[in-house]
């Protein structure tokens, strides 16, 4: 039983093994600069990535509280190479921090949160992963402290969290009343389409929705992704989301089972509101982290696209599409966050002759750019290509030609940027800027990965092997 506990709970862990020793670490004051404790922190999360892939096994602990499989641990190790991603390229921005080892434990709690929400095997387990989850990431909001609206955008999130989750913990309550039972795996056979169950379940749908930015529960994202810190922002935008999106898979999709044609409604509503909005207002953008937030709106209704078909090439397009998302939206965010660092511009206008003296940063900003409008031969293409599969299978073609509309209006904001960094003149365009070996190699990671990830044929073949569908 122990060994099982050991095997079971093995990348849980190893997380909290590692926070432990950063905070004995910090407390003994072992490394007297950033730079080292940023490098042992990196080494670390390379450890647990490799480790990640290590003596999976498949079983539940605490009576069916806690479950795992190969398909998640795939989803978790997901996760941690978005995170050492994310720490690679924060390099720059923490080394001349006053509190480096507070910013590994506070996100690497986080994920610990994430870690059981996505082995959660009752509703009990979820809710308490979901708050270990949210509250650390407030405090990583408010990581740039000398700045007021870094503040205001951890009050925002902190309040909008908390109204999220006292809403899904409302549904849950009706759902547990209307059953009597928490357990998942005991849910889908109790649920029927009875009106409590059926407002139970568009209350937890509603919680989902706060946390993936799905429109009308989006007010909160833009205004905290253009406050908190770059590093913070790239792990909202994408470890944040593909975590509730793993979870939606595995939890909400189940509950839904015996109300498919009310699910269907709430996703096809969700969709058409989530894409247009994301891609109306990204337009408008000139900040561009603001403008990422609403591009990340857009790309969240894609992949309610592809769950919408509700069976197995939908699930295993969306896992596809959220690997290439990671890579292209952190090779953005890795290029956004060295500028940031250096030069404090975060607007798109500022970037006019950005290729003048930075060309490979261009490039690969240019790269994540057609990557995520979906421009063949970029991964994002074939992953955009699958969601669009995937929603036509349900046979609305109407909503499938509705989404593909949409992809044609997001190619004019996100080659905006790439008019500003390439054609725009400016007399003035951001000077050379040289970033850290960590820094290069998370960007040339993610450049790799948007390159590769396309032409991987087995790459979503073995998803779908890993979820056995």
């Amino acid at each position: 039983m122990t060994s099982d506990f050991f095997i079971l709970m093995k990348s849980e862990l190893s997380l909290v093994f590692i926070i432990f020793l950063l905070l004995i670490l910090k407390v003994s004051d072992v490394f007297k600069s950033n730079s080292a404790f940023s490098h042992f922190s990196n080494v670390l999360l390379v450890l647990n990535f490799v480790f990640g892939f290590l003596f999976n096994s498949e079983g539940t602990l605490f009576n069916g509280m806690f479950y795992t499989n190969s398909a998640l641990a795939l989803e978790k190790n997901i996760l941690n190479f978005g995170v050492l991603v994310i720490c690679l390229q924060a390099f720059d921005w923490l080394k001349t921090h006053k509190h480096v080892a507070e910013f590994y434990i506070l996100l690497l709690s986080t994920l610990l949160g994430m870690f059981y929400m996505i082995s959660s095997g009752h509703f009990l387990m979820f809710y308490l992963g979901l708050e270990l989850a949210s509250i650390p990431l407030a405090a990583l909001a408010n990581f740039d402290l000398e700045k007021r609206k870094s503040s205001e955008a951890a009050m925002k999130l902190i309040l909008s969290s908390a109204f999220a989750s006292g809403i899904l913990l409302f549904g849950i309550s009706l759902l547990y009343g209307a059953t009597g039972s928490l357990l998942f795996s005991e849910m889908p056979m109790l649920i029927t389409d009875s009106p409590l169950q059926v407002v139970s379940l568009i209350f937890i749908f509603t919680g989902f929705a706060f946390k993936l930015s799905v429109v009308p529960f989006h007010f909160w994202t833009a205004d905290v992704y253009e406050g908190a810190p770059v590093a913070v922002t790239s792990f909202l935008s994408v470890i944040s989301k593909a975590a509730m999106v793993f979870v939606f898979i595995s939890i909400l999709m189940p509950l839904f089972a015996s109300a498919k044609d009310l699910f269907y409604l709430i996703l096809l509503l969700s969709i058409v509101l989530t894409i247009s909005i994301g891609n109306l207002f990204a337009i408008r953008q000139d900040n561009i982290k603001r403008f990422l937030a609403f591009s990340s709106i857009a790309q969240v209704g894609y992949v309610l696209l592809g769950l919408s078909s509700g069976n197995s090439i939908g699930i295993s397009a969306s896992i596809y599409f959220l690997m290439v998302y990671l890579f292209s939206n952190l090779a953005a965010f890795g290029v956004i966050s060295i500028v940031s660092s250096q030069s404090g511009k975060e607007n798109i206008s500022d970037y006019k002759g950005f290729y003048t003296n930075n060309k490979m940063l261009s490039w690969i900003l240019a790269i994540a750019m057609f990557s995520l409008a979906g421009i063949p031969p970029t991964a994002g293409f074939f992953g955009k290509m699958f969601l669009v599969t995937a929603g036509a299978s349900k046979g609305n073609f109407v909503l499938v030609g509705f989404a593909a509309l949409n992809m044609v209006v997001s190619l004019y904001y996100y080659l905006r940027v790439i008019k500003a960094i390439f054609i725009d003149k400016n007399d003035e365009p951001i000077a050379s800027i040289s970033g850290s070996i960590s820094h290069h190699i998370g960007l040339i990671l993610c450049f790799l990965g948007i390159i590769l990830t396309g032409f991987a044929g087995g790459l979503y073949e073995y998803i779908a092997i890993a979820f056995k569908l």
